[in-house]
């Protein structure tokens, strides 16, 4: 069973159809017992940073000790956004900080969002990204994540400069780039989670 935290600021049933395609059953939930009792807990997200930290206060607690029980937890596009420590998206606002590190706008001189198909480089073991290497995903983001501590990094993308496309930390594991709207490898990704102890 995979939990997904329903905070308002997801594309939820794509997300939740993905995992039925391979064989798996998802709920959706914004009940912090049910939350509090996943074994796989997914956060995704669309939208603004400091929208989507205002609607998951509620669920910081379950989120911070789901994470320190070492159970398994991916954080999807806005998912990943809000684990990291800041984004200039929304001065002033704090995230998880799960990650240290912020979130910065793409430099200029490249179309903005990065929307659409592109190729994913792995840089360090990560076993969610198992099979995939080398792999088109799909992105729609104005924002790029600047670790602190680059031993986090598990993926990027080129686009004119390297991207982040997925960080990884013990049981934490988060994508820039859409699992869901990926096609087979973005299933592949989804299988590698539910596969995790």
């Amino acid at each position: 069973m995979i939990t997904i935290i329903d905070y308002k600021s997801g594309n939820l049933r794509s997300i939740s159809n993905s995992f039925k395609k391979i064989g798996v059953e998802a709920i959706i939930t914004s009940d912090p017992n049910e939350i509090a009792n996943a074994k796989h807990l997914v956060l995704p997200g669309v939208g603004a940073f400091g929208t989507a930290m205002e609607n998951i206060e509620p669920f910081k607690d379950v989120i911070f000790e789901h994470i320190d029980d070492g159970k398994p937890f991916l954080g999807i596009c806005l998912g990943l956004q809000v684990l990291l420590s800041s984004s200039e998206e929304s001065p002033g606002v704090k995230g998880l900080d799960i990650f240290k590190g912020h979130f910065a706008k793409i430099p200029e001189g490249r179309k903005i969002p990065h929307m659409g198909w592109n190729q994913l480089k792995q840089v360090k073991e990560c076993p969610i990204l198992d099979g995939v290497d080398g792999k088109d995903f799909y992105f729609v983001h104005s924002y790029h994540a600047v670790l602190d501590d680059e031993s986090n990094l598990s993926a990027v993308v080129d686009y004119g400069i390297d991207l982040t496309a997925a960080v990884s930390k013990d049981n934490v594991f988060a994508t820039q780039f859409h699992p869901e709207k990926s096609g087979v490898p973005g299933l592949k990704i989804l299988k590698n989670f539910v596969n995790l102890e």
